[in-house]
């Protein structure tokens, strides 16, 4: 059956696509966003960033409730109690919060709700193959926004239960004695802290050489260091072969990355983060016209056009950081350049962040490119350990780094290590988005006593006058 025609379906209603939807409709289009789940928000609500989030705020309580660090500070509250399933709960009732506040918002933009699994026979029409919206929608522009699933290893088949992605991960009803993740990049290395505070023993297990890929290194190396003194584990340059799951448990089969002996790896749960790829199959890319590169991402120009006209694609689906808020600045200016505006998003502006404790947050160029593009650059380091805010509330683990351009002082890469990194970055964000040079930021005033002053103090440094090192 043919139903009414709009100006926009939105193929996915994850952070690009419902933020997309809902700046188009504020644009004046007749918009209809898709999604084969009953609830908005796609992955990164829904089972991802949100319930990682609120289960690392949670076992970070607790932690500092078993540790000591309370009573450190005054606080005595005997020996704390897990209540794991209230805490899934917990985190269950934020989730669904936040996808009802969505739900709102398509109301009140008058955005028309769509369920079902999305399939594009033509420019112009959608076709929702199932679900209690059955049937062919046509329409001016699609925009595919349908984001990422987890990827796994040969031989190695997540049943989330007992080997997981991070969707079963972040649903597990019962604590395990050992948790193996393998991977040791942003989400694995959350997840593995969440499990490693509420107790259980953790092994992270990493291909390369180092743990969080693509990463300015010496951030990388510190964030490591004190990784460990909180009781992960991590075993590098190791390949996983196999893994045989019973009922007592998973057993791994790894060998060093570059050949030798086979070992077995004992685990009650393994944790497989490894990566994303992108979610395009079943969409009729290849019938529709839409070519995908190599990499299997949906190749766009600079207006997010893809290779059909009318077409469009944003978020995890194209080049670019998987990242829930790079995909919202992709979908905004998708719209905006349909709609005749000038949409842009700075790629060298987008933050990256682990958020761990302390937070790891990286923004812009590492040292590493640096050196490989051979740009010449100066740099400055602040040490948390003597910020006086870091002092006051007990976390001085961490340093500012800022890379800037040797000949012209421009901000080419700020990487941050400590507590609330990832909310201090985004002054030198907006910074970078305006072109400051290191000066630029060692002149602005910074209010005392604030973590932020450390971002200043690194500005300093650049030029070699720090004051308070």
């Amino acid at each position: 059956m043919t139903m009414e025609k709009f100006d926009l379906i939105v193929i996915g209603a994850g952070p690009g696509g419902y933020v997309a939807a809902i700046r188009a409709s504020q644009l004046g289009m007749k918009v209809a966003s898709v999604d084969r789940r009953a609830t908005l928000g796609g992955t990164c609500l829904n089972v991802g960033c949100i319930p990682s989030k609120a289960l690392l705020n949670a076992s970070e309580q607790f932690a500092k409730a078993a540790d000591g660090t309370l009573s450190d500070l005054g606080i005595s509250i005997g020996t704390p109690k897990l209540d794991l399933v209230r805490m899934q709960s917990s985190k269950d009732d934020i989730v669904s919060s936040l996808t009802s506040g969505i739900d709102f918002l398509f109301k009140k933009n008058k955005i028309t709700r769509l369920e079902g699994t999305a399939r594009i026979d033509q420019a112009g029409a959608v076709s929702l193959v199932d679900g209690p919206d059955k049937g062919i929608y046509k329409c001016d522009r699609i925009l595919i926004a349908t984001g990422s699933h987890a990827s796994s290893l040969p031989n190695v088949r997540i049943d989330e239960k007992q080997i997981v992605s991070s969707t079963g991960a972040l649903a597990l009803r019962k604590l395990p004695k050992k948790l193996v993740v393998i991977g040791a990049g942003y989400i694995g290395l959350e997840l593995g802290t969440i499990w490693a505070r509420l107790g259980a023993k953790v092994e992270v297990i990493e291909f390369l050489p180092r743990i969080l890929p693509g990463m300015d290194e010496e951030v990388a190396k510190k964030f490591m260091a004190i990784a460990k003194r909180q009781g992960l584990n991590f075993r590098l340059k190791t390949s996983v072969r196999s893994a045989e799951v019973s009922r007592t448990g998973v057993s791994l089969t790894v060998l060093p990355a570059n050949g030798g002996d086979e070992e077995q790896v004992n685990a009650d749960v393994v944790l497989v983060s490894v990566g994303r790829h992108p979610a395009i199959n079943g969409l009729g890319l290849e019938e529709a016209g839409v070519v995908v590169s190599e990499s299997g991402r949906i190749k766009v120009d600079s207006r997010f056009e893809t290779s059909v006209d009318d077409i469009f694609a944003i978020g995890d689906v194209i080049d670019g950081p998987m990242l829930a808020h790079k995909a919202e600045e992709d979908g905004v200016a998708a719209v905006e350049l349909m709609a005749g505006l000038a949409g842009h998003v700075d790629y060298d502006a987008v933050p990256g962040i682990v958020y761990t404790a302390p937070e790891v947050a990286t923004l812009g160029k590492s040292e590493e490119v640096l050196k490989e593009k051979g740009m010449s650059y100066v740099k400055g380091v602040f040490p948390f350990q003597a910020n006086s805010r870091a002092k006051a509330v007990g976390h001085t683990d961490g340093l500012v780094k800022i890379l800037a351009c040797a000949e012209t002082d421009r901000v080419l890469g700020v990487h941050i290590i400590g507590h609330e990194a990832g909310t201090v970055i985004h002054e030198c964000a907006t910074a970078m988005a305006f072109g400051a040079s290191a000066e630029d930021i060692a002149r602005t005033c910074h209010g005392h006593p604030t973590l932020n002053e450390a971002v200043k103090e690194a500005a300093l440094a650049v030029d070699g006058r720090a004051i308070h090192i």
